[in-house]
């Protein structure tokens, strides 16, 4: 495309883009998106029930092929055998969305001084270990031969600077955990290195860094919440991370790499 229309630019079909985590919540918001721009979709979730689901919804919406996986992105033996599922499927993978992530969070677990080792290992292997195992993998089989690719990884503004934990005041939840902001901390830095060394190979990296998105919480939390804002509310699953997904995953983006884009009404920029 010589001087591709705005449309051609944002066009995926013919991809085929890989959503670990995308059973669920932003996820299911990124790979629903992906799917609506054209693209065939693999999505991973821990329980095959709940991916092969997921998968079946967004192809009825889409009319695009989906499916869903089993994957624990912590194992790297079940991260080789995603990449081959969806290489058997489809032949090719384009598009890396590094989103499946968890943390255990409650009033009495989350301070740093209360933080067991447990619970800081598991954050930081679903979240900062299972970013790079599933780029080290979807790099050396599918990007790198084709010396093309693209790879979004997923972020969080608690990486991006100290959160004020005044907003959980009056609230039964946990919040950001010392481990969730090293991890998510290390996503950031990892796609700059990423998209550095993977440049030579036609391999853009990018990051996406959520606020909080609203999913029911109460109403003491959203108003906290809110006034940290800039724009004075929270995401809005369904909207909110769909179109900074497709641009960055598509042509529209093309001399874009090694970015972060915070998608958090503003949080950031106080």
């Amino acid at each position: 495309m010589t001087h591709p229309t705005i449309h051609e630019l944002f066009d995926l079909s013919g991809k085929v883009a890989l959503v670990t985590g995308g059973a669920r919540n932003l996820g299911y918001d990124m790979a629903t998106a992906l799917a609506e721009a054209g693209a065939d979709v693999a999505i991973t979730s821990r329980k095959l029930d709940s991916a092969r689901a997921s998968a079946h919804r967004i192809a009825e919406d889409t009319g695009q092929k989906v499916i869903g996986l089993a994957c624990d992105v912590r194992d790297e033996k079940q991260v080789v055998a995603m990449t081959g599922a969806t290489l058997s499927e489809y032949g090719r993978i384009d598009i890396l969305v590094n989103n499946a992530g968890n943390v255990i969070s409650t009033p009495e677990n989350k301070p740093l001084e209360q933080r067991p080792v447990e619970e800081w290992e598991f954050t930081i292997d679903v979240n900062l270990k299972g970013t790079f195992l599933c780029a080290k993998h979807v790099v050396a089989k599918a990007m790198k031969p084709a010396r093309a690719g693209v790879i979004i990884n997923i972020g969080s503004v608690a990486g991006m600077g100290g959160k004020d934990h005044r907003v959980y005041h009056g609230t039964t939840m946990g919040g950001v955990t010392p481990d969730y902001a090293a991890a998510k901390g290390g996503v950031i830095n990892l796609t700059r290195e990423m998209a550095c060394w993977l440049a030579q190979y036609g391999i853009r990296v990018n990051c996406i860094s959520p606020g909080g998105f609203w999913r029911g919480h109460n109403e003491t939390f959203t108003q906290q919440y809110n006034y940290l804002v800039p724009m004075g509310r929270m995401g809005q699953d369904g909207k909110d991370m769909k179109g900074a997904v497709v641009f960055l995953a598509s042509e529209a983006s093309s001399y874009v790499t090694g970015v972060n884009l915070p998608v958090d009404g503003g949080m950031m920029a106080w």
